[in-house]
């Protein structure tokens, strides 16, 4: 028998609240998926979701008459939220499905178990854990968490036809926690229905890839996606760029303790063009943020290893961080990739090295003057102020920041005689 009863979030007294409520009275509750999966793969458990065959009305009673607040955040789906302690748990009403359209599925609330279990779309994330804790596996889940084998549930054509987005879920699931090589009739079904991806919201396609590259390593998955050419089906950009950069990054990441950042991994396998990149942050509809921070990485100069501490702080205030920031990890992961078998790769990785501590303590200086002091000195207002001062800054950067306020005054009298 296989048990999540001595894990620690099991224990929890909010959970155990909730699934009392839920099996009381001829109903059922079954903690669900993400947290059962991750348990018993030795993962943390964040977010705990559970299934019923209590209708969402029924649900909802039991919780305002046990005073639970309920909050109905997907009805229409059959899911009602339990707030209990401060901690919200879904509980979904067991479904099957009634008709899909490769996104969108009409669903029949059930009793189930069953049907609830293969409507689902991978083994590993349609396990149950009942009351007592004891998991219940419908769909052989258990055996491809010891493999760590990332499955489709049945016929793994079926399963994308009737959600395309289960492409990109399967290649960001096997980034999480598959292992080996790619199930392969996961791989086929994948490769044959990439044409679908297109009718996705790119909404959907960019969120799916976030989370895929923010796995601790992603290479593995990309190098599959590559392989049968759904990277290159959502992002066309790494199609002659390629995804090589990629181990030795998170093999930088990992030895200098870098988060897994999904942005500074997309950039190291796109073109660093402007113009193609503003164009993927439009058709992935990136954040604004996000679509920054790809700019200022294109845009940025390219920062050799051998400039003075002083070029580099020349660099970073006419630049600004972020863009050279990218720049210098990406140039940093590859000479450390190759340093092992190369001396001259890994003295230009210390002095990149010594770069980037310096980037990551630089403070912008400020500029000690301004429109005011133009005007006290007797320049009238207009583009000219904003000329000299531009022209003042110009020499006040190109001499380290050396000069203090009075010798910038100085040279505004001068120049506004």
């Amino acid at each position: 028998m296989t048990t999540v009863a001595g894990k620690g979030w099991f224990k929890d007294a909010a959970l155990t609240r909730v699934l009392a409520l839920l099996n009381a009275d001829g109903g059922e509750g079954r903690v669900v998926g993400g947290a059962v999966r991750n348990s018993l793969m030795g993962i943390p458990v964040a977010d705990i979701d559970i299934a019923t065959t209590l209708l969402p009305n029924a649900v909802t009673k039991r919780a305002e008459a046990a005073g639970i607040k309920a909050v109905p955040t997907g009805i229409a789906h059959g899911t009602v939220t339990l707030v209990v302690d401060g901690k919200p748990f879904e509980v979904t009403t067991l479904r099957r499905d009634v008709e899909t359209d490769g996104r969108h599925a009409e669903v029949a609330f059930s009793t189930d178990w069953q049907a609830d279990a293969e409507r689902r779309d991978l083994t590993i994330n349609a396990l149950y854990a009942g009351r007592d804790g004891e998991v219940v596996d419908l769909v052989g889940g258990l055996a491809d968490i010891e493999k760590r084998n990332v499955r489709f549930i049945g016929d793994a054509a079926t399963r994308i036809a009737e959600d395309r987005l289960r492409i990109l879920r399967f290649f960001r699931f096997f980034a999480y926690y598959g292992s080996g090589r790619p199930d392969a009739d996961g791989l086929r079904a994948c490769a044959a229905a990439r044409s679908t991806l297109g009718s996705l919201s790119a909404e959907r396609v960019w969120s799916e890839m976030k989370k895929l590259l923010g796995a601790r390593d992603p290479g593995r998955a990309l190098l599959w996606m590559r392989q049968v050419s759904v990277l290159s089906e959502v992002l066309p950009e790494t199609e002659k760029w390629g995804i090589d950069a990629i181990p030795s990054l998170v093999a930088t990441e990992q030895s200098l303790g870098w988060r897994p950042d999904a942005v500074l991994r997309l950039a190291a396998i796109v073109p660093p063009d402007a113009e193609r990149l503003v164009k993927l942050a439009e058709r992935l509809r990136l954040s604004k943020a996000e679509a920054l921070r790809l700019q200022a990485f294109a845009t940025a100069p390219v920062v050799k290893d051998d400039i003075s501490e002083a070029t580099l702080d020349r660099l970073l205030y006419v630049n600004g961080t972020d863009g050279i920031a990218t720049r210098l990890k990406l140039a940093l992961a590859v000479a450390r990739g190759k340093a092992e078998d190369d001396f001259d790769e890994m003295a230009r990785s210390a002095r990149l090295g010594k770069l980037m501590a310096r980037l990551e303590c630089w403070e912008k200086p400020t500029f000690p003057i301004g429109g005011t002091d133009a005007l006290n000195v007797g320049i009238g207002p207009g583009p000219r102020v904003g000329e000299i001062l531009a022209a003042i800054e110009q020499q006040w950067i190109a001499g380290n920041f050396a000069m203090d306020r009075a010798a910038l005054l100085a040279r505004l009298k001068e120049m506004a005689g």
